[in-house]
């Protein structure tokens, strides 16, 4: 992509999966989901499927800097491939950290392929930054498994997918959540559409009786929770990279726009207000980037292990504040071309929005930073 890409973070592979990608995904011809969400979305999976770039979703050992770096190039291309790239994580991590070896074997493959497309049903309209508060139930049954009953919403792929993993409630408190693999297809799941500002599958999943067996469960009871946060902690990051990824398209489009258009016996590029402008969105978006890989190459450096709770907190809250801003920019310096339904600065002005809220809002980082500073901070002599 430009002159980071040669900073000692990245592999000669991650190299090379980024100028391939860009190839590839510059000279597709994405549906649009507009016309189709479902269809757009189910035709991107196939796509990225037959390109093998889904395996990096579910790999192990799983890089984190690699998913951060595919997900910049999808998000600068199209939004829908970009969304059916990080929903196979998002609803397939879960599986590859605590799913049984034979939960494992049936489905990461199929996911890895793009021939099963993943859902993850945690948000409730009560329990949304609240993890805790969900009330999706699961409870035993007398012959053995769970039956769940609740309501989801807000989940992206549902009408979509194959699998949802859902997080219900198996007893009182933040430790009585559990997690499921639940087949969409199941007696008594059902969706309802909800329609978003940046068109994708988006809707209400809900659950009514539906008898799954224990082997569903994805690790012990009461592992939800943790499952959720493990789970999210991974792809916060992707999310600020998608933002980068978004906010690229639109610097190159402002930066392009500003060479052509002439006015007042100049380009808009020749005057220096726009020059400044310009700058300071280089600035952020470079800022941006440099959050999004200094989280992901120090999940990759701990193989795993290590948590990078403020790191990805970080790169999340900034990145996509600083996206908002710079394709706010962008639009502003296209003018009325900016605002037509269509542009390409119009679109990337709906795509970015729901992303400083999406796995947890801006205002929820900000907290998250904020307690990790304070937990960390050992007081010198002097302060005590």
């Amino acid at each position: 992509m430009d002159d980071l890409l040669q900073l000692p973070w990245f592999s000669d592979a991650q190299r090379e999966l980024v100028r391939d990608l860009h190839r590839r995904a510059g000279a597709e011809r994405w549906l649009d989901p507009h016309a189709d969400d479902v269809a757009a979305l189910r035709s991107a999976l196939d796509v990225l499927g037959r390109w093998g770039i889904l395996p990096l979703t579910v790999a192990q050992p799983w890089s984190l800097t690699s998913n951060v770096l595919a997900r910049e190039v999808l998000a600068y291309h199209s939004g829908i491939a970009d969304l059916a790239f990080v929903m196979q994580a998002l609803g397939a991590l879960p599986i590859l950290l605590m799913g049984s070896e034979a939960t494992k074997s049936a489905l990461l493959p199929k996911v890895a392929s793009g021939r099963a497309c993943m859902a993850f049903a945690l948000s409730e309209p009560e329990a949304g930054s609240d993890v805790a508060a969900l009330t999706t139930a699961a409870k035993h049954e007398p012959r053995g498994g769970y039956c769940i009953d609740g309501s989801k919403h807000l989940i992206s792929n549902a009408g979509a997918a194959d699998y949802y993993t859902v997080f219900a409630r198996t007893a009182e408190g933040k430790k009585g959540i559990s997690a499921f693999v639940v087949d969409a297809r199941a007696p008594g799941v059902e969706v309802e559409k909800q329609v978003p500002s940046s068109p994708h599958p988006l809707g209400i999943v809900r659950f009514k009786h539906v008898i799954v067996p224990s082997s569903a469960m994805l690790g012990a009871e009461g592992d939800g929770l943790k499952l959720a946060l493990m789970t999210l902690e991974r792809c916060r990051t992707t999310v600020g990279a998608a933002a980068c990824g978004f906010a690229r398209r639109a610097f190159d489009e402002a930066l392009k726009h500003c060479r052509a258009r002439r006015m007042f016996g100049s380009t808009l590029a020749e005057q220096p207000l726009a020059q400044a402008r310009l700058a300071e969105m280089h600035a952020r978006l470079e800022a941006s980037r440099l959050l999004v890989y200094r989280a992901a190459w120090a999940y990759d450096q701990s193989a795993g292990q290590g948590r990078i709770t403020r790191q990805a907190a970080l790169a999340k809250w900034q990145a996509t504040e600083n996206a908002q801003w710079i394709i706010d920019q962008a639009l502003q310096l296209a003018g009325g071309l900016g605002v037509l339904q269509g542009s390409i600065f119009e679109r990337l002005y709906r795509e970015i929005r729901p992303l400083r809220i999406y796995e947890g809002a801006s205002e929820v980082q900000q907290l998250v930073i904020a307690r990790e500073l304070l937990s960390s901070h050992t007081l010198t002599t002097q302060e005590r």
